[in-house]
């Protein structure tokens, strides 16, 4: 006999409330802990879209998206090497804004679930983006659509519109300890 279906189900769906998530804070984990939504959203056949600002290499989450999430999409938008905070290449900036036009798409085009704009806060706080154009993406976003902005240095007007906002504070690091990078680690 085949599951009936609740018809509460299709009511709840109806009203269901995309949530605006932020990860940001100086401790480690905030891209992973956004990559770990989007497993968990995929792993409940939902569609996400990750778009990676101010970096452009493959680093693992990367990797284990395309092999592991077929319903999971990873745009990169950066370079890979360091911004200059006060001194950003007209390139960085121009990437930002690529990949502030990859996120309108990925919005605006009922594809998605979820979208993740990882690193938003920093690319914010370099002046890589208006605050404006994002705030405006913030309010105009679809109901049902979840929304995650990664990074350290989150403005309080972005705080403001969260849902939820968690900060990942750094205790301490094993950077301190002269302990380098390395794959699997942080990246």
């Amino acid at each position: 006999m085949e599951n009936a279906s609740d018809p509460r189900d299709e009511v709840l769906e109806k009203y269901r409330r995309g949530i605006v998530q932020v990860y940001t804070g100086n401790g480690k984990g905030k891209t992973t802990a956004a990559f770990g939504q989007a497993l968990r959203a995929a792993g409940q056949g939902l569609n996400v879209c990750i778009i990676q600002f101010m970096k452009g290499r493959k680093y693992g989450e990367y990797i284990a998206a395309e092999r592991l999430a077929p319903n999971l999409t990873v745009h990169l938008s950066g370079l890979d090497s360091f911004v200059m905070r006060d001194n950003p290449a007209p390139l960085d900036i121009e990437l930002a804004g690529r990949g502030l036009e990859l996120a309108r798409e990925a919005i605006s085009s009922g594809k998605y679930d979820m979208v993740i704009l990882d690193e938003m806060n920093v690319t914010l706080d370099f002046k890589l983006l208006p605050l404006d154009a994002v705030i405006e993406l913030i309010k105009t976003k679809p109901p049902r659509l979840d929304l995650v902005l990664t990074g350290r240095y989150a403005p309080a007007e972005i705080i403001e519109l969260a849902d939820t906002v968690t900060e990942m504070r750094e205790i301490k690091h094993h950077y301190n300890a002269g302990i380098k990078d390395r794959a699997g680690i942080e990246y």
